[in-house]
């Protein structure tokens, strides 16, 4: 009797068994949800599936504030993540306890083994992690050669981009010297007048007079400007003598603006005589005649001159 119910009775203890080891492992993975603060996983590292129990021997890659980026033989990455429960040590030693290291000791170029289970980020959460003492002497003395070289190389990475900087700034210095210097060949007419003779005369009236006094008081303001004055005659008289009163009369315009307002000699252009080739009127009439005995002046600003010069680039501290 007694072996029938113990027989009649085993498969409730099964299934009771059963479904205490369910729960027990529902309220494990509860936890371990609850615990795990949700981050981003690394794109460029391979995931590993959620729950999977793993383990990889690899060197460190890279190294973050509680996680790594471990590279097997094959080369593929994998993110690791270690927690406060993580186990780190080395191998055997007294009775194969191995000597215990800080989660902060995890050095980039430590040949490693770590073991553990995916989370929902795709990292392997790090039971253990075990490397020998020869592996992290070995890591500890790349840290200390490497590490200076590195931010040494981050120092002259952000003295070259200053450096570029500096010579970009000074590139654009250069090319604007250059569009100044090459505009200094060009000038803009600031002001034009045309005043008028008598016939077979180059007295200045005292029309003309006033009209060139406007034109130096725009000149004494103005700075890079030079003064042309072209003589002209209407059709009448032989050309021989067109041409010597076309000249005639232009000088009289530079003589009065030299001597009356002080405009210096350097100032003008070459003054130049052009008879009666240059006609802007009809010669057959007496008003067409009387437009054509003038002598043009035209203040010209030099472009280089009139732009405004580089703004002076700040000198950098060294």
């Amino acid at each position: 009797m007694r072996a029938n119910a113990f027989t009649a009775l085993r498969p409730l203890a099964a299934v009771f068994g059963l479904a205490l080891i369910l729960a027990g492992a529902s309220a494990a993975v509860g936890q371990g949800t609850a615990s795990q603060t949700p981050r981003e996983w690394n794109p460029e590292t391979r995931p590993v599936p959620v729950g999977a129990k793993m383990k990889f021997k690899g060197v460190v890659v890279r190294r973050d504030a509680d996680t790594f980026v471990i590279r097997d033989r094959s080369r593929a990455d994998y993110q690791v993540l270690m927690t406060d429960d993580t186990s780190n040590k080395t191998h055997g030693g007294f009775f194969r306890g191995g000597k215990r290291y800080a989660v902060t000791d995890i050095l980039t170029g430590l040949i490693i083994e770590v073991e553990g289970r995916g989370d929902v980020q795709g990292q392997l959460v790090a039971d253990k992690i075990r490397f020998s003492e020869s592996d992290m002497r070995a890591a500890i003395t790349t840290e200390t050669r490497v590490g200076p070289v590195e931010a040494n190389q981050q120092r002259m990475a952000g003295q070259m981009d200053e450096l570029y900087a500096v010579a970009e700034e000074a590139r654009r210095e250069v090319t604007r010297v250059d569009e100044r210097v090459s505009a200094l060949d060009d000038y803009d007419v600031q002001e034009s007048v045309a005043v008028n003779f008598r016939v077979n005369s180059a007295v200045l009236s005292p029309e003309a007079r006033r009209q060139l006094d406007g034109l130096a008081a725009k000149a004494a303001g103005a700075r890079g400007y030079v003064i042309e004055v072209a003589g002209h005659t209407d059709a009448t008289g032989s050309v021989s003598r067109n041409f010597q009163l076309s000249r005639e009369r232009a000088d009289a315009v530079v003589q009065y603006l030299a001597v009356t307002h002080r405009i210096p000699m350097r100032r003008f252009i070459t003054p130049m005589g052009y008879g009666k080739t240059e006609a802007i009127s009809d010669n057959t009439t007496a008003a067409g005649r009387a437009q054509n005995r003038r002598v043009e002046v035209k203040l010209l600003l030099n472009r280089g001159m009139a732009r405004p010069a580089p703004a002076a680039t700040a000198t950098r501290n060294p």
